[in-house]
């Protein structure tokens, strides 16, 4: 006689269970301020080097006020999707200045860039197409590919050579290349010329999930189609994120007037999930204005930036080749990386720990990002914490 199996809460159980012993168990923290350098996290006040908020917007008093006259004006629901009635004037608005900024046609909003990317490709591709990535893409733009029904083949990391093997074995109509711009875990950028190239050689679409990149490269914080000069024929598909730069939330697809039909009429994540309060939109374009206005942020970003890859180095840390504010340090094993975020919490440093999935096996680290709101001082402090851990 067989023993009886487990029930299905002893399997989750022991799958927890599993995670805790890996050092692989998340946890979240509790938050008691607005976002920025200083928080009270747990009780405590933290000096964070783990927040997206690259140019300090997040709690900025004008983007604060033009939420609350959103409110006033609006209410704080939209109430329903983008095709019923949920599509205000303040919606409106912020997709022509995302256009204008962006220099392409016309832009779309959506509600997360998660619910972006799976629009985007599963309404551009389906069965018989192929969706080629780079290995280390966002897991949203995984996730759009294998919702599609199109074929997912995945690149080696920034290798556009391998890319273009694969393009040239396939014989199918449709074809999407799709990559980061910035790596959200390496803080690299993707080798967009190249990507370009290949794809008008093979007339596939172009994909850039500029989600680390807007707001932040370039001189006027267009990203990476700034940072490299492209225009909408180039990159013919660009998404951004507004909950990192920008500093509010949502996401926005920009290109050809063609496109973003397309993508109103057939983007399941788009035609079918509530908008976005118009009270955020209205936020959003009162920041927008700050990231164009503001060029100082991003000049005080990268000479912060510059003082810490320096420091680090010096202390004999291993850093990734990055420019951006995600400044990672690896550490291979997820144990050390556990042990060094909780040394740096009892210095009141919060940086988190980056394990795998996330980052390939052996590849953990301290996920190091950086604000226009921190000081040198701050990163003279963070410097000192990393000496002592060591």
């Amino acid at each position: 006689m067989q023993p009886p199996h487990p029930d299905k809460w002893q399997r989750l159980e022991a799958q927890l269970a599993e995670r805790r012993a890996a050092a692989l168990y998340r946890s979240r923290r509790i938050t008691d301020s607005p976002s920025g350098v200083e928080m009270i996290v747990d009780g405590r006040l933290r000096l964070c080097f783990c927040s997206n908020d690259y140019l300090g917007l997040a709690a900025h008093p004008a983007v604060i006020a033009a939420f609350q006259q959103g409110a006033d004006a609006y209410g704080v629901g939209s109430g329903a999707a983008h095709l019923i009635t949920g599509h205000s004037r303040a919606h409106h608005q912020l997709e022509e200045e995302l256009a204008a900024f962006t220099g392409r046609e016309r832009a779309l909003l959506f509600s997360t860039g998660y619910m972006a990317n799976l629009g985007i490709i599963s309404a551009l591709t389906g069965r018989g197409d192929f969706v080629r990535e780079d290995r280390l893409n966002h897991a949203s733009l995984l996730d759009g590919a294998l919702l599609s029904g199109a074929r997912l083949q995945r690149y080696r990391h920034r290798d556009h050579e391998d890319l273009a093997t694969k393009l040239s074995a396939s014989q199918s109509e449709t074809r999407l290349i799709a990559t980061d711009g910035v790596f959200s875990m390496d803080g690299t950028i993707a080798p967009l010329p190249e990507l370009t190239r290949l794809a008008q050689t093979h007339d596939a679409w172009l994909l850039v999930d500029d989600a680390h990149g807007f707001g932040v490269l370039g001189k006027n914080g267009g990203g990476c189609t700034e940072h490299f000069g492209f225009d909408q024929e180039q990159i013919p598909i660009l998404m951004g994120t507004l909950g990192k730069a920008v500093g509010t939330f949502g996401a926005f697809v920009a290109g050809r007037e063609t496109l973003i039909e397309t993508l109103i009429q057939q983007a399941r994540s788009y035609v079918y999930t509530t908008a976005l309060p118009p009270a955020l939109a209205e936020a959003t374009r009162a920041s927008l204005k700050l990231v164009q206005q503001e060029g100082w942020r991003r000049e005080k970003l990268q000479a912060l930036i510059q003082r810490f890859r320096a420091g680090a180095t010096q202390l004999g840390h291993t850093l990734m080749d990055s420019t951006t504010p995600i400044q990672p340090l690896l550490v291979g094993s997820s144990e050390k990386a556990m042990a060094m975020s909780q040394s740096l919490l009892e210095h009141d440093i919060l940086i988190t720990a980056i394990r795998p999935p996330t980052v390939p096996e052996g590849s953990a680290r301290l996920r190091i990002t950086f604000s226009a709101e921190h000081t040198e001082q701050q990163i003279d402090r963070l410097l000192l914490a990393l000496e002592a851990i060591r």
